[in-house]
């Protein structure tokens, strides 16, 4: 069985990630085929866990080969915090992809606040319409990391250093500048 982090991000991958270190019994990655095309891009060994915010644009895909098979974990954090960490990112990443590739620049009186709102709602629709009809989705929240990480722990059957594994979600990982 595999797991997939869903998330449009900014929003703790780095973080649940790490806390999946201390799973003995799954392997675990963040963005870790990032870089590949084809079939290789979503070949992951049986008994995975992968977080990857990109893995929102490859959902057709994901469907096909994982479809129920697979548990799917739903990322969320606040909106507007999400919205004004990627907002200091705006010229770069994927928001930079969002204004320059998918709006073709924009318009002009877009703040990076709106677009960064903007590419939320978006992702975030993409993944609540792709997971309407899995049978194993767990919804996840950055404000209750703790609390919802042990719940995945027993959810998926992990095996390890659950105390390590909650210790990780006092440290923060990949952080913008202020938040």
């Amino acid at each position: 069985m595999n797991v997939f982090v869903l998330t449009a991000g900014r929003s703790g991958s780095t973080t649940f990630i790490a806390a999946c270190r201390h799973i003995t019994n799954y392997t675990c990655g963040h963005e870790s085929r990032v870089r590949r095309i084809g079939a290789e891009r979503l070949a992951y060994p049986e008994r995975h866990i992968e977080a990857d915010n990109r893995l929102a644009w490859y959902l057709g895909r994901l469907d096909a080969i994982y479809g129920e098979r697979a548990r799917y974990v739903h990322l969320l954090r606040d909106p507007e915090a999400c919205a004004a960490s990627f907002a200091r990112r705006a010229d770069f990443g994927i928001m930079q992809a969002w204004r320059e590739g998918v709006l073709l620049g924009g318009e002009t009186d877009q703040t990076a606040h709106a677009l960064a709102l903007d590419y939320l709602a978006t992702v975030q629709a993409n993944i609540v319409q792709f997971l309407r009809d899995k049978p194993h989705v767990m919804t996840f929240r950055l404000e209750r990391a703790r609390e919802d990480f042990r719940a995945f722990w027993d959810w998926i059957g992990a095996e390890g250093d659950p105390v390590a594994a909650l210790a990780e979600w006092d440290r923060r990982y990949n952080a913008s500048p202020d938040g």
